[in-house]
């Protein structure tokens, strides 16, 4: 239940967890419903509840919850050395079931590769078998119906998909014709069709499934409806709300291994601070951003950065904060052609057809059961056939001589060695294709009753790196991408605007097309779009690697249990942990960490 601070302030809980969010509701769930396990839980929540609100469960307003304050953090960048000095918006969820509230309903999976390279990195049981095990168990999986499969054939391997978990996913609806042009397009440039990509294998183009319950009027599934109401009435949960964790307390004396021992967690709410003893273990799962921050305030982190702050040091560790890494997007968008009618998400920018799908989403077909299903994803070597060795060469150059030559934090050697080997596989994707049946670039407004697709240009697995720090838990911690730094992401995510043009000259969705909006016919030299993707491109909300799992002497910050190091009872379990950047949309690896931890 949504506690009260009576019921919190100065008293004791077996499990303390920091963060409301996608896999802190996960990790709740998994402790409440282990069958030896009669332990207290409390979970400490920065935003609010958030429940049955229209805004987060009408599948269609997808992206209406950014820059609000009551759903999104809102954090921002420094400003961006190798991308123009842009301060960049990084929108993260805030509230009950955190970023799973606010994305964009995709439900999707990585390679096999990008996951068995987590436990390359020092992390037995952390791979594919287990990846696939554990979230085909969280997911209840509707197919398409026959209505659905009218308009666009959709298949599945029913044993790569899961139909008794909390979290629903069907097939949403869809504009068909420009979802068919999308694939057909894509499969007449040489990219496979998949059967279904839920079995570890991503490489290609396909259709994707929402998180969209059918049986409650197409809403949103996510870490709340999933994991939250089924136990709100459990004696053993509450959920503390609106209160901001400053910091970790520890008793004064050490375990015999020497470790630290979490006693208490202090947090802020209503303005006034309080502390809540801890029994048992504090689960850390506040997020890519949040969570160094509040390892920083605690004492744990780099010893240069805390001292400079004025924090006493607990545990010098130096990967708190590093190994940040973020997928990053641009959009392509074209005008479509007037005479050929289309649903695309341009309706919602009409206040009176807007509020006539709202009206329509209690039982007719409206644009709230639509989503973004249309995806591909490639190897350079499909992007650029030509060029592709030469790219790849240049890259291999790149990485071995930063390795020769810079000094390179520990650790990120074996990632650049394992990056590098993914860019020589041809059956693994560097690329992302993204077809959104709406205007979704940012350099232009979209002109009145027009209608609009953009493919959205997705980087998989930059090679730069970033770092984010704090001192006051009430504001937002320091956060520097360095987007672009390394020159390798700027040239591979060039070749991706190069191949949605291609897109748009090849049958059948150069008949659908009538002109390209964003970047424009102006932007036509490679120059040029590297100065478009400098100036209006974005994160794509994926941010992981902040607090990474690995060995210790590699700047690991925990172990694969998620312990941090230096520490008896505190756990780290959100994707702040995982090492390396995946090729999938990372809500399936959030809900994966919290079900594994």
């Amino acid at each position: 239940m949504i506690a009260q601070i009576s019921q919190v302030a100065d008293k004791s809980f077996d499990y303390v967890i920091i963060g409301g969010g996608t896999a802190g509701l996960t990790v709740a769930a998994r402790i409440l419903n282990h069958p030896a396990n009669k332990r207290t839980i409390l979970v400490i929540e920065a935003g609010q509840p958030n429940l049955d609100d229209p805004k987060i469960l009408l599948g269609g307003t997808f992206g209406g919850t950014f820059g609000d304050p009551k759903y999104d953090w809102g954090f921002t960048t420094t400003p961006q050395q190798h991308s123009n000095n842009r301060v960049m918006t990084w929108n993260r969820g805030k509230g009950l079931g955190g970023s799973s509230a606010m994305n964009f309903l995709v439900w999707c999976k990585p390679s096999a590769a990008d996951i068995n390279a987590i436990e390359e990195l020092g992390n037995p049981g952390w791979n594919w078998e287990s990846f696939q095990r554990l979230t085909t168990g969280m997911e209840h999986f509707t197919q398409a119906s026959p209505d659905q499969l009218l308009e666009l054939t959709h298949t599945h391997i029913a044993s790569y998909r899961g139909i008794d978990g909390p979290i629903k996913t069907t097939v949403p609806g869809t504009a068909a014709p420009l979802n068919k042009a999308f694939l057909d397009t894509l499969q007449s440039m040489g990219a496979p069709l998949l059967e279904d990509p839920y079995g570890g294998n991503v490489t290609g183009c396909w259709q994707s499934s929402a998180c969209l319950d059918r049986s409650l009027k197409w809403t949103r599934s996510y870490a709340a409806t999933a994991h939250y109401l089924p136990n709100k009435n459990n004696s053993n949960l509450l959920v503390l709300t609106d209160a901001t964790v400053s910091r970790v307390l520890f008793r004064d004396e050490l375990s015999p291994e020497g470790n630290l021992i979490a006693s208490a967690v202090e947090f802020i709410y209503r303005g006034e601070q309080y502390q809540v003893g801890v029994e048992k273990e504090v689960i850390c799962s506040a997020g890519t951003i949040k969570s160094p921050q509040v390892m920083e305030l605690s004492g744990i982190g780099r010893r240069e950065i805390l001292e400079k702050l004025g924090i006493p040091v607990k545990v010098d560790l130096r990967g708190v904060g590093e190994n940040l890494t973020d997928h990053t997007f641009c959009g392509i968008s074209y005008e479509l052609d007037p005479s050929i009618p289309h649903k695309t998400f341009d309706i919602f920018r009409d206040a009176t057809l807007a509020k006539e799908q709202s009206r329509l989403h209690l039982d007719q077909d409206n644009m709230h059961r639509y989503g973004i299903s249309a995806f591909s994803y490639l190897p350079i070597q499909i992007v650029n056939s030509k060029n592709a060795q030469a790219i790849i060469d240049n890259t291999e150059t790149l990485i071995n001589g930063q390795i020769e030559h810079s000094d390179l934090p520990p650790g990120l050697e074996k990632q650049y060695n394992i990056q590098l080997r993914i860019l020589k596989d041809k059956m693994e994707p560097d690329l992302e294709f993204i077809g959104v049946n709406g205007y979704m670039s940012h350099r232009s407004v979209p002109e009145e009753g027009k209608s609009h697709l953009t493919i959205l240009a997705v980087l998989q697995h930059p090679l730069s790196r970033c770092h984010c720090k704090s001192t006051d838990p009430t504001e937002q911690p320091d956060i520097d991408p360095h987007i672009f730094e390394n020159p390798y992401d700027l040239e591979l995510f060039m070749e991706s605007v190069k191949y949605v043009r291609k897109m748009a000259e090849t049958e059948p969705l150069k008949s659908l097309v009538v002109r390209e909006v964003d970047p424009g016919t102006e932007n036509a030299t490679e120059e040029q779009i590297k100065e478009y993707l400098k100036n209006y491109c974005y994160t794509c909300f994926h941010a992981l690697g902040s607090m990474s799992m690995m060995p210790r002497d590699q700047n690991g910050v925990v172990d694969s249990d998620l312990k941090v190091y230096g520490t008896t009872n505190v756990r780290v379990a959100d994707l702040s942990v995982f090492p390396m950047q995946v090729s999938a949309h990372t809500q399936t690896s959030a809900y994966y960490v919290g079900a594994k931890s």
